[in-house]
């Protein structure tokens, strides 16, 4: 097994069975949601100007950049929980950008949402953080992905190689 296919076996692989696959596909859809209010102004949203001039507002400067990378780690990165696919890496992305939601939004207004509160970041970040730890569960393209990193090693391996 090379280094690289163990490192890619490695982000794919889950044994998390269907607990994470039901925490997985909620949070894909409020992330995916959220981001396609900041990219494309859906759902009630702003879109890259506006969520980007809001930004610059609060000091998060390049406005327009940060609400690109926020919108697209949203966004992108709740498809791809909803899918299961890379869910490692894209809840880690997630979880930094809900970080960056409290430490630089929400904090000082409290814990609770109804004072825009970090409460429903820290939500977030506990769930995609779990993710990022234990991978997408038992229903996932990950999994059809590590399988086929498998197949692909076993193919070009001889047994001995493959015990080592």
């Amino acid at each position: 097994m090379t280094m690289k296919n163990f490192s890619l076996l490695s982000v794919f692989h889950s044994n998390a069975g269907l607990a994470a696959t039901v925490l997985r596909v909620p949070v894909g859809i409020i992330l995916a949601a959220h981001g396609a209010q900041k990219l494309f102004g859906w759902f009630g949203g702003y879109g890259l100007e506006g969520t980007g001039q809001w930004m610059a507002s609060i000091g998060l400067e390049p406005g327009f950049i940060m609400a690109l990378a926020a919108g697209s780690a949203e966004f992108f990165g709740g498809l791809a929980l909803v899918a299961g696919l890379a869910t490692r890496p894209a809840a880690a992305v997630s979880a930094f950008t809900m970080l960056v939601a409290i430490f630089s939004v929400h904090i000082s207004h409290g814990l609770f949402l109804s004072n825009n509160g970090y409460e429903y970041a820290l939500a977030l970040f506990a769930a995609t953080s779990a993710l990022t730890l234990q991978g997408a569960g038992r229903f996932a393209m990950d999994n059809w992905l590590a399988e086929r990193l498998r197949a692909g090693q076993s193919m070009h391996t001889t047994p001995r190689q493959q015990l080592a």
